[in-house]
């Protein structure tokens, strides 16, 4: 997955002929020139921009990629307030979506009601009083996906994955990672702390006593420290095989026999799950273990706060301040909150996706776009084929499996071939949780009637209105929604070197997931499966070491290093994404002769040039920390001046020799795809 990226080079239109190049506007007031390219290429191509954009005060993080998507919320607020305004017809794709959005900006009868929205569900907690009331409720949250200790949800199965089966993930932290619960470093400690205040603060807005509240947010920061001790590591959760266990369920009961699992599955009514994987098997059986030894007042004080913590933003003024002071200032170090109607913006395109998917596609994605876009995904395909026959490491007998599975990547380009029925889901104007909790019941529903059907190859995980891409690896599919198919990713009419840098490296990136560490152990159909040979692997394994070496040693503040091990499938999709790119934009120019430079930037240096912009960016340092403990991507900066001294493209480019600061010594360099 690409996640944050952006552009800043923008194309100006001409009359200049098929064969010359639509010149991008390459300002040096985006650049740093006083920086010496070798010794910081990401502030000598960025600096400049970084001076220009500040850290907006709700943001934790802001880039180029940022500022894609508030163009991309711009279109979507122009969709979205246009169907509320023009009330449509009752079960229309536009009431539905007007009345979302409408529901969630009435903040005047939003903060009359207070918590009132979620008392009766809190009542109906405070009413336990056996171990099947708890289950009963477990399931009626799980249900309406407020997850209270495991996600549970349908998936390819990933050793036969033309099949849709169950599946079983650990959750139940109301923190974004373990190690929040169990380290002692200071930022750990403070958040525990800042933590802690904020149960207190949601359960003293619902009416406990202070005192009592204080207590309450005590038990359930110990309970869920429980669940933090018995939870995978995210480097854990990266391996398939130790996270495909499949079982029926009479195995789950026997895995973890304390739980009463068939009382749950008929709770969710998915009574015959038939197969379920069980990503996490010793979180599980821990689970099942707390049900059996907690107190029942421990679980009515656990599931309480999942209720207030889960819908706390959609609620009262004061919850949502509760909940930016912690999830927004204390863990992101955000200064404050964004618009109201951003937020209902992201709820409404949450619950409602592919109908804004619609209408986003219709007024703003022209069919020419997709049309270029195939094009360069095909060229793509062949540059990585050439990179994997140039590979001096890799066997014959590898090598031709490697092509049958980069011939068999399905490529999905704009929005969906069809559209997601929302005729059975009803929203209204009056209550903006209601239909928060009504559409997420629609959505495990419609996930449920999954399981144990075959595979919808044309279904797509993310709407088109998303700024982003992704690569599945069970389905052996590329994935580009619309919104990221426009400058500063994609220039229509603009210059290859610029394309080839920007959204060419996109496109490989994506299609080297099916080859990173965890990608090559699926096969051309999406299934786990050998098709290495064992020298090749234990290759493939040395070279990738290099570049986890490389990232363990970068500090990214005072103390804190990057964690080669836990970004590895995305450095490697970069380096692997920029080399194929990079050899499809040298196929593309082969005939056309010369290529001429632009405001003083051989097409070379352009190229890298707009790479780096993608990841142009200013960070909090407490978005930093977060980010290096929880998101398998590097921070921006490290996306670029970490994969690039690997290439010696990029030292000819910039004339850059051994006394650069960047310089890595060739038999240093990590050279894989």
């Amino acid at each position: 997955m690409v996640c944050a990226a952006g552009l800043t080079l923008a194309a100006c239109q001409s009359n200049q002929t098929q064969n010359e190049l639509i010149k991008p506007v390459f300002s040096s007031n985006d650049m740093d020139l006083s920086v010496d390219p070798g010794e910081d290429f990401y502030q000598y191509a960025n600096g400049g921009w970084m001076k220009k954009n500040p850290l907006p005060d709700e943001k934790s993080r802001y880039g180029s990629f940022d500022q894609l998507a508030e163009e991309s919320k711009e279109k979507v607020k122009t969709i979205v307030e246009n169907a509320a305004n023009n009330k449509g017809e009752a079960g229309s794709l536009s009431q539905k979506i007007g009345d979302f959005y409408l529901a969630g900006m009435d903040t005047l009868s939003i903060n009359n009601a207070g918590y009132t929205p979620i008392k009766a569900m809190l009542k109906k907690v405070s009413s336990i009083s056996t171990k099947d009331d708890v289950v009963n409720m477990i399931a009626e949250l799980q249900s309406q996906q407020l997850t209270p200790l495991f996600y549970f949800y349908s998936s390819a199965d990933q050793k036969n994955s033309e099949m849709t089966i169950a599946g079983i993930y650990q959750s139940g932290l109301g923190m974004p990672d373990r190690d929040y619960y169990l380290e002692d470093d200071e930022t750990s400690v403070k958040l525990r702390l800042a933590y802690t205040e904020y149960l207190t603060k949601l359960f003293a807005l619902c009416s406990y006593p202070e005192d009592e509240a204080a207590q309450l947010a005590t038990t359930v920061l110990a309970f869920e420290t429980q669940l933090a001790e018995v939870s995978n590591t995210r480097l854990e959760n990266r391996d398939p095989h130790a996270t495909y266990n499949k079982v029926s369920v009479d195995g789950l009961n026997k895995m973890a026999p304390e739980f009463p699992w068939n009382d749950y599955l008929n709770g969710i009514n998915v009574s015959q799950p038939g197969d379920i994987n069980v990503s996490q098997p010793k979180f599980i059986k821990a689970v099942a273990e707390l049900y059996q030894t907690e107190s029942i007042d421990t679980w009515k004080t656990f599931l309480s706060s999942v209720i207030i913590r889960k819908t706390a933003s959609y609620l009262s003024d004061d919850f949502v301040k509760a909940n930016f002071a912690f999830y927004g200032e204390a863990l992101s170090g955000k200064k404050a909150m964004e618009p109201r109607w951003k937020t209902v913006l992201g709820s409404t395109n949450s619950a409602l996706g592919e109908a804004v998917g619609q209408l986003f596609v219709a007024k703003y994605f022209p069919p020419v776009a997709k049309q270029r876009m195939d094009a360069l995904v095909e060229n793509l395909r062949i540059a990585f084929g050439q990179r994997i026959d140039q590979l001096e490491w890799m066997s014959d007998e590898t090598k031709k499996a490697a092509h049958e599975k980069l011939a068999a990547i399905r490529v999905k380009i704009g929005y969906p071939s069809k559209w997601r029925d929302y005729s059975e889901l009803n929203i209204y104007a009056d209550s903006y949780l209601k239909n928060v909790l009504v559409s997420n019941q629609f959505d495990f529903a419609h996930d449920m009637s999954k399981i144990g059907q075959a595979v919808d190859k044309e279904e797509w995980h993310m709407s088109p209105q998303t700024v982003n891409a992704y690569y599945s690896p069970v389905g052996n599919e590329i994935v580009f929604p619309a919104a990221i198919l426009q400058p500063p990713f994609f220039y229509l009419d603009g210059d290859d070197a610029v394309n080839y840098g920007a959204i060419g490296v996109v496109i490989g990136h994506e299609m080297t997931h099916g080859f990173d560490d965890k990608g090559r152990l699926y096969g051309k159909d999406g299934n786990l499966q050998t098709w290495w040979t064992d020298e090749d692997s234990e290759l493939f394994n040395a070279r990738t070491k290099l570049l986890v070496d490389q990232f363990n040693e970068i500090e990214v503040l005072e103390g804190t290093y990057a964690d080669g091990e836990l970004s590895l499938g995305e450095n490697i999709a970069d380096l692997g994404g920029l080399a194929i790119s990079y050899q499809a934009y040298q196929n593309s120019i082969k005939d056309k002769g010369e290529v001429a430079d632009i405001d003083g930037f051989t097409d070379e240096q352009r190229f890298f040039l707009g790479y780096s912009r993608v990841w142009a960016q200013n960070i909090r340092d407490k978005e930093i920390l977060r980010l290096t403990k929880v998101d398998v991507h590097s921070l921006g900066v490290n996306r670029v001046n970490g994969p690039l001294p690997n290439l010696q493209q990029f030292y000819d480019a910039f004339n850059l020799d051994a006394n650069a600061a960047l310089f890595i010594a060739p038999e240093n360099r990590a050279s894989i795809w």
